[in-house]
């Protein structure tokens, strides 16, 4: 059996492990969460490289991409540097694919139409290519990089100001200490209400489900949040804050949805080649044969 280990920044609250099968082989798909601790994520790699067939690193991303230029995170290096024999993957080399064409597939489907709709992302540049579907598919944008990383209450309303503002701010912006700009540990179970104004602007939310989370309103009205990684807990209270759908652009596996680390590293581990030697073709190639669609949950109708 195949083991696939997610070693998270994220909260411990939030671990899950169940087996499944997919293209004939079984796997053992794990989360541990570290609650923001570095060393205790470290430990955990080098206790377990060589011995799991793939590493997903989970609640920080390895790079940042924008408009086809790729940034590093300075802190995350230190976690790839601990899996010497196990490889070790962030979820980057499927967002631009899996998660462009969740959105796609969103609209194409008729699952919502979102011609026209007032969508916020609250941060793009960890997920150009969903932004990039989104403008595609004629939603009018929001971007919220500014207000919900760094706390400046300035939005933007294109990919052509986010490429350009992107390109000065990104050198800077991945040399920070990473619980500066995204909620790890216990931050992520906290939620402060800020600049709500532009979740009750939105028709669609959209992104990083722990900054949507951490900043979500108490009463929304409807909205549809398009996201990654969710629990029965978060539905829960999603659908308490008026949420009236979710879309994650994983699918639900044992209960829950994993992040695109944890489906990247699955998918590494059934190519069967050298980290280096996977093209973006491959991914393709491997989600036309996986099928994987996204998941859909009416919250109107859902019962915990």
């Amino acid at each position: 059996m195949k083991h696939i280990l997610s070693v998270s920044l994220g909260s411990s609250k939030r671990d899950h492990a169940f087996e499944t099968e997919f293209m004939g082989e079984k796997f053992h798909i794990e989360r541990i969460g570290t609650d923001g601790d570095f060393a205790r994520a470290i430990k955990l790699i080098e206790e377990n490289d060589g011995k799991v067939d793939a590493f997903g690193m989970g609640g920080i991303d390895l790079y940042v991409y924008i408009a086809g230029k790729r940034y590093t995170i300075r802190d995350a290096k230190r976690l790839v540097a601990a899996a010497k024999k196990t490889p070790m993957v962030d979820g980057s080399g499927l967002k631009n694919t899996l998660e462009r064409r969740c959105i796609l597939e969103i609209q194409e489907k008729g699952i919502v139409d979102l011609k026209g709709k007032k969508v916020l992302m609250v941060c793009a540049v960890d997920r150009f290519g969903m932004a990039e579907a989104f403008e595609q598919v004629g939603a009018k944008l929001t971007l919220g990089d500014f207000i919900y990383t760094v706390g400046i209450p300035i939005p933007m309303h294109s990919l052509k100001t986010l490429r350009l503002v992107g390109s000065i701010a990104a050198p800077i912006i991945v040399k920070l200490p990473f619980d500066k700009i995204y909620p790890t540990g216990n931050k992520q179970n906290d939620i402060i209400p800020k600049y709500s104004k532009y979740y009750y602007r939105a028709d669609v939310i959209a992104g990083d489900f722990h900054y949507i989370r951490r900043y979500l309103p108490e009463k929304l009205n409807g909205q549809v949040i398009i996201t990654n990684t969710t629990t029965r807990e978060d539905m829960k209270l999603l659908k308490e804050r008026g949420i009236s759908k979710v879309i994650t652009t994983t699918p639900d596996m044992g209960g829950r949805s994993f992040g695109t680390n944890v489906i990247e590293a699955l998918m590494i581990t059934l190519m069967k080649k050298p980290l280096d030697q996977i093209a973006p073709e491959d991914y393709h190639a491997m989600l036309k044969e996986l099928d994987l669609k996204p998941g859909i949950v009416d919250l109107e109708r859902w019962d915990a």
